[in-house]
This record gives C-alpha cells, sequence and structure tokens, in this order.
C-alpha cells in the first residue's frame, strides 16, 4: 500500500514538472508581445518594400500591378525592329522559328470581342491576338519576358511602345496612338477575343467561377486501364533527323532556367563550353558592346549558327569587304543564310555599323 502510494507520488511530481516544463517554453515561444518567437533569431532578416516592388511586377487583368508609363506605335515600330522582328517578323508574321502573333482577326470580331475564325476548322493557325482575351497578359509577357536573350531589359515605355505596334498591327488602334496606363482599359474593350475565355471547362474543383451554380461536367470521360495495360505512352515532340541541327545545338540556345533546357542536337562529339566572349582577330578585339547593345548575339553565335550564321562563318565569306558588311549590318536583308530575315537595326550609327563590319571583314585573317 505504501509502495504504491510513493509510487503514486512520484508519477505525480513528474508530471507537475513536465507540465511546468512546457508552459515555461509556451511562454517563451510566444515572447513578450504574444507573437511566435523568432525559431532562428539573428538569421535573415524581411523583405524591404522595395525588394519586394523587385520581384511584385505581374499585372492582372484588371491593370493591378501596371505602372505607369506611355508608347507611341511610332516608337514602338524602332524598338520592335531592334530587338523583336529577328524572332517575331516585321509585321508579327513571325518565320520557321515562332509562331506568328498577327492575323486571322476581322473589324466584326473587334465589334463581338469573339473572333469568328476559332470555329473555322479550314482557317491555318491561331494567332496570338486572335486567342488572347486580356492586354493585360500581352504587357506582362513582353514585360517580363522579352527579348528572350534579355528579358527584362525594356523600359515601362518601350514595353508599351512595343504592345502599341501590335495593336496596330491587328488593327485594333490606329497609327497614331499613343498606349498607356490610362488608356488600357480602353483598349480592352477592343480586344477581338475579349469575350472568348470560359471558366466551364471543370479545371477547377468547386464552384467558385460558377457563382453558386452546379460545376460543369469534366471535358473527359476517360477510365484508367487496371488490367492487361500496355505500356504507358510518351508523348514528345521531336525535330526529324534531318532537321535536327539546322539552327545548331537547342541546347546551346535555351535558357538555364525552366524545366525545358533543349535537346542536344548537335550530332557532333560534345566539346568544352564554348567562350561566349567575342574572340580577338587581326583587326582587333571585337566591338563586345555594340553586339550586346544592338542584340547581335541574340542570333550569332561566335562559331555557331543560332537563328543567323556565325560570325566567323560571315567572316570568312565577306574578307575585307568593309561596305558591303556596314550596309547589311545597318539595313538588314533576307535571303542570303536562309528564309530568316535580318531586321535593320534604326538605333545603330553609321560608324558603329562601321566598327563592327571592319572587325567582321578583318576576322578571317
Amino acid at each position: 500500500m505504501s509502495s504504491s502510494r510513493n509510487s503514486g507520488m512520484t508519477t505525480l511530481k513528474a508530471a507537475a514538472v513536465l507540465l511546468s516544463g512546457l508552459c515555461a517554453a509556451g511562454a517563451f515561444a510566444q515572447g513578450a508581445a504574444g507573437k511566435p518567437a523568432d525559431k532562428y533569431t539573428g538569421i535573415g532578416r524581411e523583405a524591404t518594400p522595395k525588394e519586394v516592388q523587385a520581384w511584385d511586377i505581374d499585372v492582372r487583368p484588371d491593370f493591378k500591378g501596371l505602372p505607369k508609363g506611355s508608347g507611341s506605335v511610332e516608337k514602338g515600330q524602332d524598338v520592335w525592329e531592334a530587338k523583336c522582328a529577328s524572332c517575331h517578323g516585321v509585321f508579327g508574321e513571325s518565320n520557321e522559328v515562332f509562331s506568328p502573333l498577327i492575323g486571322g482577326t476581322t473589324k466584326d470580331d473587334i465589334k463581338t470581342g469573339n473572333v469568328a475564325r476559332l470555329k473555322d476548322a479550314s482557317f491555318p493557325g491561331r494567332t496570338t491576338f486572335m486567342k488572347v482575351p486580356t492586354i493585360s497578359t500581352v504587357w506582362d509577357y513582353v514585360h517580363r519576358a522579352m527579348p528572350w536573350n534579355a528579358p527584362k531589359s525594356l523600359s515601362h515605355d518601350e514595353v508599351y511602345a512595343v504592345t502599341a505596334y501590335m495593336l496596330n498591327l491587328a488593327d485594333i488602334v490606329p497609327q497614331d496612338f499613343t498606349f498607356s496606363d490610362r488608356n488600357i482599359a480602353e483598349v480592352q474593350a477592343k480586344m477581338p477575343n475579349r469575350n472568348g475565355m470560359t471558366t466551364a471547362h471543370a479545371m477547377w474543383p468547386g464552384n467558385e467561377f460558377t457563382k453558386g451554380a452546379k460545376p460543369p461536367a469534366p471535358d473527359t470521360k476517360a477510365v484508367a486501364c487496371m488490367s492487361n495495360c500496355g505500356p504507358e505512352p510518351q508523348v514528345r515532340s521531336r525535330l526529324p533527323d534531318h532537321a535536327s541541327n539546322n539552327h545548331g545545338n537547342l541546347a546551346d540556345q535555351n535558357r538555364t532556367v525552366g524545366a525545358q533546357h533543349g535537346l542536344q542536337t548537335d550530332t557532333k562529339p560534345a566539346a568544352a563550353p564554348a567562350d561566349k566572349t567575342p574572340a580577338k582577330s587581326a583587326a582587333g578585339a571585337a566591338p563586345t558592346a555594340l553586339l550586346e547593345k544592338n542584340a547581335c548575339i541574340a542570333c550569332h553565335g561566335m562559331e555557331q549558327k543560332i537563328v543567323g550564321p556565325g560570325f566567323n562563318e560571315i567572316a570568312k565569306k565577306y574578307a575585307g569587304q568593309v561596305d558591303y558588311l556596314a550596309g547589311k549590318v545597318k539595313n538588314g536583308g533576307s535571303g542570303v543564310w536562309g528564309n530568316v530575315p535580318m531586321p535593320p537595326q534604326p538605333g545603330l550609327s553609321d560608324d558603329e555599323a562601321r566598327s563592327i563590319a571592319q572587325w567582321l571583314a578583318g576576322a578571317a585573317k
């Protein structure tokens, strides 16, 4: 009896000590102000408002997040020809590398807000402005991701100007239009497919997009195979062998971020990583700043073809032809190295074009 009572008292004392410790720990965790204490005191800090603002750059369909600024169609054409046309074509028609941005919309589509040709199976292709319902999406994507070799390098005014140029190509705004944060709502009201967006596709659970109505039925009624199943199919796109290296090794051209890093399409044995710094030649050091400023290295590698031929290949073909090269660098052209056009460089002075040409003309030596 005595032994049992002593054992019980010991247990009660142990429980009291444990409870006291838990209360003290809880008080410590709550801190003096009643807030959870920092588990890692002295490590890290809260992001400043400016740091948060630098990352919080998305623009929403209600235009929240849209910065102030403006840009004319005329200014947009200059930026477009210098930084966009090499991939997307002078008129947004693109080329064999990218899908067209402009085309397939009509003045009736602008009135109704529904692009009729999206329901026409005989119409070839689907352009960006046929599909996109919100102009904020266009502005946001250009701002965050373009140009592809230097994303987020465009100023706010340049993004407004480039977007204005595309809107003009699509006959949504006139030639003398200036696009800005003040009139973006007016432009949205003219988007050809503004009424073409729907949430009736059961991609979200619940009824948050159906205003209390019954959620739509799933768009598929597939039944999972449970017996005698074949191998799981793998869906992927690929280039045919004869065309796999037409534009150089794709793995060397993709960004180092994101899920897709590009397929190894170079059939030659893997070499050491290429030095992307333009090499020196008999004509002196390459005008690196000019090549980067005018996005030349977005389409031309030193040795490898990207969209256009490599600098070394150009130099060998046109050794000593300074005047010819200067004209091509300044005015652009097409048909010499393939179907992809090289756009003119309106922001390049004659002296700068000649500096690049002199370097190329002497590089073959």
